[in-house]
């Protein structure tokens, strides 16, 4: 959500809100869709939280009205190689570089490195988070190891998570963040178990986007947006564009298109 609905500031804009209830009045379904954590969601839109679906942790967990609608695990072998591969990179003497793993578990997320550093990075996503002396010995179920690094993920972090991809997605979610999900728990997937569940289409479906973590989403609604500050790849993809979240694009185009569809304001 940080280049899409919210503003330069990281914050929801106001005007969202006289946006959602026009939208709940007219029987349209907004979805927060972002990597990250439920409780950290559910924090964020508590003003409107009722009946809305949230697609946390990059679509491994699905939520409404608190009870979980679906989740993805992460099996025990995948996460011991994720976090076994980020403290390999973070120990490395000859080019060390400054990482940390987050395992997302369907309870809370956990770290083993608690410096404010790391901290004011994870804290921005999770609201919920257990320190541990070891990651390796986290009873819950996983969904997601997220794996945060001051420098480009895609010099060092990616290239060590890479191998997983032969069985699991390795994505790069942000400009400092790398996941390592199940194979088949995306955005994507998630909009369109949604769509079912609701009755709406493809073409009924509105979705914006402006990272990689993004593009399966995109493709599952009929009118996907790319923000004007969109990774290439998204812009690629996408059928049409918005003004930058610092423009409130998203707002920008739904205003547009509840006018255009007449609904009341």
């Amino acid at each position: 959500m940080d280049g899409t609905l919210l503003d330069a500031d990281h914050e929801i804009p106001d005007g969202l809100w006289p946006l959602l209830e026009r939208m709940g009045r007219a029987g349209i379904a907004f979805a927060p869709a972002s990597g990250r954590q439920y409780a950290m969601l559910a924090r964020m839109f508590e003003r409107a939280a009722a009946g809305m679906v949230f697609i946390a942790e990059n679509g491994c967990v699905v939520v409404r009205d608190d009870v979980e609608i679906s989740s993805t695990p992460l099996d025990p072998a995948t996460v011991r190689t994720a976090v076994t591969a980020v403290r390999s990179v973070a120990g490395d003497e000859v080019d060390r570089v400054d990482v940390g793993a987050v395992v997302c578990g369907r309870r809370t997320a956990y770290v083993e490195r608690t410096d404010a550093t790391f901290r004011a990075a994870v804290d921005t996503y999770y609201a919920s988070v257990t320190e541990v002396d070891d990651l390796l010995t986290v009873d819950d179920e996983v969904v997601k190891v997220a794996v945060w690094t001051s420098a480009d993920p895609t010099e060092r972090v990616e290239p060590a998570l890479a191998p997983l991809r032969a069985h699991q997605q390795v994505v790069v979610s942000g400009q400092r963040w790398v996941d390592v999900m199940p194979a088949d728990a995306h955005k994507g997937h998630a909009v369109r178990a949604l769509q079912e569940s609701l009755g709406v289409t493809p073409e009924e479906t509105v979705a914006f986007g402006d990272y990689l973590n993004d593009l399966e989403m995109l493709d599952a609604a009929g009118q996907s947006y790319a923000m004007a500050n969109a990774h290439p790849q998204v812009l690629a993809r996408a059928r049409h564009r918005a003004p930058s979240n610092a423009d409130q694009g998203v707002l920008v185009v739904l205003r547009r298109l509840l006018d255009d569809a007449g609904v009341p304001a």
